[in-house]
């Protein structure tokens, strides 16, 4: 909480050389990485929505909102006081007002409603927001992501879609058909399979002879936000798996009595979202795609949940960035700024390049939503095997840049460092994210040929580039070895949009990623410009025309 005129003399000693509060500023016309990668995606145009909502997500009472919601966790309620089923579960008031932010802002909407480049609007406000507090950017994303499986299904969207894209946050809990917005949830995996979804053992029964409507028995281990309104969901049925909707309430007013929550998962971090075992008992169910085809229909939500996720690591590198570099700039020791010392310069510009890259990446994937660009398919899961697992070391080693201070919960380091792996376990985990390259590479050769030219064009610009693009064979690749070549993929990709853009950070980035590497961040030849590298990923002043664009 916010606090005015603390006192700096108590009665043994003076506080000094405290870092000050953050204070309120712009998440979005103060980041040069962003404000340019927005532009650059061809998101000009929504610069002054979105400093709007980074100078609202920078303020003091939306930053308290997030520490709120993460100390104060969802809880479930199975019974009301007469001890009838209900299985709601409660949020703080911190909680909604985050989700009303978001939602109300268009950040589930703006990618499906005719906004133009909207999935680059929808990644830049998942961005900003997701520095305040990534668990209430998981039912957003969701609720995003459904509406292209929703469109599957004429009938099904006629009613569904309609109140995602009308961008309210409605928390109440009663059919959808009262409700100002929708939100939409996802239950997939079940206790036997994990990831193998093919292995879910929940069965779905026709309800109708059209086999429109169906009823599902069976479990699911892990079910994100259990107070959506309704839930992709996948089950068996005799012609194979299925993808189906599951609403909450039924369209005759009544609670679909079939959908139970067992309980809500105790979480390593993602505190402020609740995460539910659930199971079915002849739930009602809607049939979304085509019979026995449900994994193909799912993975249209994938695809972009997938695209949240490196953004949402992308955000949570600059906001721990943000926060080391504010401290190194007003702590001093041995005399002078942390900033000030070589070894600590080094650090921080090294975490700096890592941000803005993965920043980049992120953003130019955004932009082959909007455009449709096979690009897409190849360089969603690559970005989202190497960002994500980026995230919780660099969230270590900044929080190591503020000692003892970072470490301790009345600041917000160990949230970032809580929050930090559950991106990369999170639609598909390493292994999965690099085998379904694989699977890309070898079947739709139009994504491939899109990554060729698109890795080829900056050919040329820098030597070390070129020397590592060499190295780089799509036609061979065994499974054991699929980690490396993502890996190489995702280097190549962000030094490529970084050259191509010809950022100021390109060459420090190919001498830095592709030349030789040290193994921890600030052991790394080539940061000879450490004072250009903070300069410009430090918190600014925001720049007339980011703001008027």
């Amino acid at each position: 909480m916010p606090v005015s005129k603390p006192l700096a003399t108590p009665d043994t000693h003076e506080v000094f050389n405290q870092t000050p509060a953050l204070g309120s500023g712009n998440w979005f016309a103060a980041d040069r990485a962003l404000a340019e990668a927005v532009r650059r995606a061809g998101g000009a145009q929504h610069g002054r929505r979105l400093s709007r909502l980074g100078r609202r997500a920078a303020s003091a009472e939306v930053d308290e909102w997030g520490t709120l919601a993460n100390r104060h966790v969802p809880t479930l309620e199975n019974y009301d006081p007469q001890g009838r089923r209900i299985d709601e579960v409660d949020f703080h008031q911190a909680y909604h007002q985050l989700m009303t932010l978001g939602l109300g802002n268009g950040i589930a909407a703006a990618a499906w409603d005719g906004t133009p480049h909207g999935h680059v609007l929808h990644a830049a406000m998942s961005y900003i927001l997701g520095q305040v507090d990534a668990g209430t950017i998981c039912p957003m994303t969701m609720t995003y992501a459904a509406v292209p499986v929703l469109r599957k299904e004429p009938a099904v969207a006629e009613e569904w879609v309609s109140r995602i894209l009308a961008a309210r946050y409605d928390p109440a809990s009663r059919p959808a058909a009262d409700k100002a917005g929708v939100t939409i949830g996802m239950a997939m995996t079940e206790k036997q399979g994990g990831s193998d979804l093919r292995a879910n053992t929940t069965r779905a029964e026709p309800a109708d002879g059209a086999r429109r409507t169906f009823v599902l028995t069976g479990h699911k281990w892990f079910c994100s936000a259990p107070m959506s309104d309704a839930f992709l969901t996948l089950a068996q049925t005799e012609r194979g798996l299925s993808c189906f909707l599951v609403p909450r309430w039924l369209t005759d007013g009544q609670r679909n009595a079939g959908f139970r929550i067992v309980r809500l998962k105790d979480k390593l971090g993602d505190k402020s979202n609740a995460t539910a075992e659930i199971e079915y008992d002849r739930a009602f169910a809607w049939r979304v795609g085509e019979e026995g085809r449900g994994i193909a229909t799912i993975l249209k939500a994938v695809q972009h949940t997938r695209l949240d996720c490196v953004v949402g690591s992308a955000a949570t590198m600059r906001a721990a960035l943000v926060q080391a570099l504010w401290h190194a700039q007003h702590r001093q020791s041995f005399g002078r700024r942390l900033a000030d010392h070589p070894a600590m310069a080094a650090v921080l510009a090294d975490l700096a390049v890592e941000s803005e890259a993965a920043t980049a990446l992120a953003f130019r994937i955004a932009a082959t939503f909007d455009a449709g660009d096979p690009l897409a398919r190849l360089l969603t899961p690559v970005a989202k095997y190497w960002i994500c697992k980026r995230l919780p070391g660099f969230v270590a080693e900044a929080m190591e840049c503020l000692g003892g201070n970072g470490y301790v919960e009345t600041g917000p380091m160990p949230r970032h460092f809580r929050q930090s792996p559950v991106n990369a376990i999170w639609e598909g985990s390493g292994n999965i994210i690099a085998l379904d390259l694989l699977r890309v590479l070898q079947r739709e050769p139009e994504a491939v040929e899109a990554l060729r030219d698109f890795l080829a064009e900056p050919a040329g610009r820098e030597a070390s580039y070129d020397r590592w693009l060499s190295h780089i064979d799509l036609d061979h690749c065994e499974e054991a070895r699929a980690r490396e070549l993502v890996e190489q993929l995702a280097l190549a990709a962000q030094a490529a949009i970084l050259l191509l853009a010809e950022s100021p950070l390109a060459p420090i980035f190919c001498r830095t990623r592709l030349d030789a590497r040290g193994l921890t961040y600030g052991a790394t030849p080539g940061l000879a410009d450490a004072l250009v590298v903070i300069t410009r990923a430090m918190p600014m002043d925001p720049i007339p025309e980011q703001i008027d664009a």
